[in-house]
């Protein structure tokens, strides 16, 4: 990825925070529209963790899931105004925009067909998969992506535990970009998945970081995760995009 030197000292006099990746891509630091910050004072306090790790951009994604946070582009514009008008009037300044981590349900290949899925940089669209099962039209639902002009990136696939290192390699061969969450390299969701995770990384198979931040045990976790020793191979030398996003 990019060289993530900064400011603290570890063995060899080296430290690592986030600033060369730049852009954090995955998070849900909104106020009140999903599973991630409750309200405006906790969404500033998120942002201002993510500022101390060295990241420099967030895109906000909050949940688009057709049966649970029916969000719009209105209702995401919304919060995400609150939240600029709440840093600026604490002088804040960070650049945030918004787009979507969109669930693949029974609308998401609707969405794909309508030209709805909300994107963040050169038409990247990202997208989470259902942690039971792989949905049976996900190779054809993201051809379509690709005909229709998005650039897929499926979220966390670690997490998926149904899906074998052949199968992340295999979407991301058709066309599929590849984000793993950081935290994910701290054990924060159990020891099989960050075995996973780690799988990932020898493999290359990663093409963006995120932090998926919801809350402070998330922002405590990307802390940790710097201590980590699998996150010096993806801070080092490791083809990341993000910075694709500044």
């Amino acid at each position: 990825m990019f060289s993530f030197f900064k400011k603290k000292e570890t063995k060899q006099n080296i430290t690592f925070n986030y600033e060369s990746v730049i852009v954090d891509m995955h998070s849900h630091v909104l106020p009140g529209i999903d599973d991630g910050a409750q309200n405006v004072e906790e969404s500033v306090t998120l942002v201002k963790r993510m500022m101390a790790m060295g990241i420099k951009k967030i895109i906000a994604t909050p949940h688009i899931m057709a049966d649970f946070y029916r969000n719009t582009p209105e209702t995401i514009g919304n919060a995400l105004t609150l939240l600029k008008t709440a840093l600026a009037q604490q002088g804040i300044n960070i650049p945030i925009e918004a787009a979507a981590e969109h669930y693949f349900d029974e609308v998401f290949e609707k969405m794909v067909d309508e030209r709805r899925l909300m994107t963040m940089g050169d038409n990247f669209a990202l997208f989470e998969y259902p942690f039971i099962s792989a949905p049976i039209n996900g190779y054809a639902v993201i051809q379509k992506m690709i005909e229709n002009g998005y650039k897929p990136i499926l979220a966390h696939p670690e997490r998926y535990l149904y899906m074998e290192m052949e199968d992340i390699e295999g979407l991301r061969n058709w066309g599929c970009n590849i984000q793993m969450n950081t935290i994910a390299l701290t054990g924060a969701y159990g020891k099989e998945i960050r075995k996973r995770a780690e799988n990932m990384v020898d493999r290359q198979l990663i093409d963006f970081i995120g932090s998926d931040m919801h809350n402070l045990r998330h922002a405590a976790a990307l802390q940790d995760a710097l201590n980590m020793p699998y996150i010096e191979k993806v801070l080092i030398d490791y083809p990341l995009k993000n910075v694709m996003l500044k």
